[in-house]
């Protein structure tokens, strides 16, 4: 059997591949015969090689193939041999993000002959209804006003989206999320700025990191907005440098692909013990911030020195 996962919409795209794969798992525990194969590493030799062999455990085989549209040597081999594949009980699952050659024979041929399946962007109610949902899964609420705001600062980028629901849940303790909420946390786009003032603390390079920081306040950002991205990134590299020690894949922190690559630059400098004692410290500045027992700035400067 074929399946055809492909689109603009990696979001979804990857969490329908996880449930094909968790799927798998549930039935065949063994995992022995999962395999992944991307357009970097798939010559048609060794993709064939995974069919030869007797499956152990008697397990059906799951192949991951991802991207592998623009290797041409690899499609011309898979077409000229399909027939044996398309009437197999293995499954072969060809992922494809981003945009699909339609003109391809190998596009045509999934098309005909695999259950496929199509990610689009989401827009308009489809992309409300897929917000609400996530809402949802957090037990959170949000008024009409803050979802159309989040949707005219993010635009149909769902890993953002996620993003930053969680962080305006997280914000709002379980309070309705409001239109001002959204507007003094989330940006048009992910502040990749805020990437510097982290490598400079990863570098110990606390001078640098207060310069960073005045600068945001110089062009207007909010104190409290600094706070939640830096609250934001050294969440997303505490959990994946949680997934390093224990040796799992880095996709399982369910981040966007930029965030896994730059959040496992920043968890290589730091260990476990200083992620914690950072994260605790995170929690003291903002609370000290709320409730009005120390000014925004001056809690965002003794945050970097303290560290």
């Amino acid at each position: 059997m074929i399946i055809f996962l492909y689109g603009q919409d990696t979001y979804r795209l990857q969490q329908k591949l996880r449930e094909i794969v968790e799927h798998y798992k549930k039935v065949h525990r063994s995992g022995v015969n999962l395999k992944f194969f991307e357009q970097k590493n798939l010559n048609y030799q060794d993709f064939q090689e995974q069919f030869r062999q007797s499956p152990m455990f008697k397990e059906k085989k799951l192949v991951i193939l991802k991207n592998i549209f623009p290797n041409q040597e690899f499609t011309t081999s898979f077409l000229k041999n399909s027939k044996k594949f398309t009437s197999s009980t293995d499954v072969i699952v060809f992922y494809q993000a981003g945009p699909v050659p339609s003109g391809r024979p190998l596009f045509k041929f999934l098309v005909k002959n695999a259950k496929s399946q199509e990610f689009e962007l989401l827009e308009g109610q489809r992309l409300k209804n897929w917000i609400k949902k996530e809402l949802e899964k957090l037990s959170a609420k949000a008024d009409p006003q803050a979802i159309e705001k989040l949707i005219n600062f993010v635009g149909s980028d769902l890993w953002q989206f996620s993003n930053e629901i969680k962080k305006l849940n997280n914000f709002k303790k379980g309070k309705k999320i409001e239109l001002r909420d959204v507007e003094l946390l989330v940006k048009p786009k992910i502040e990749t700025d805020i990437f510097k003032t982290i490598d400079a603390i990863s570098l110990k390079n606390k001078k640098l990191a207060i310069n960073l920081i005045h600068e945001h306040l110089e062009k207007g950002d909010n104190p409290l907005y600094l706070l939640s991205m830096i609250n934001f990134q050294f969440r997303n590299i505490f959990e994946v440098k949680d997934l390093m020690e224990k040796k799992k894949p880095l996709a399982f922190s369910h981040l966007h692909p930029y965030l896994i690559k730059k959040s496992s630059q920043q968890a290589r400098k730091f260990t476990l013990p200083e992620l914690k004692k950072i994260y605790r410290k995170l929690f003291e500045v903002d609370y000290k911030i709320k409730t009005g027992k120390i000014e925004p700035q001056l809690g965002l400067d003794l945050l970097i020195t303290e560290i």
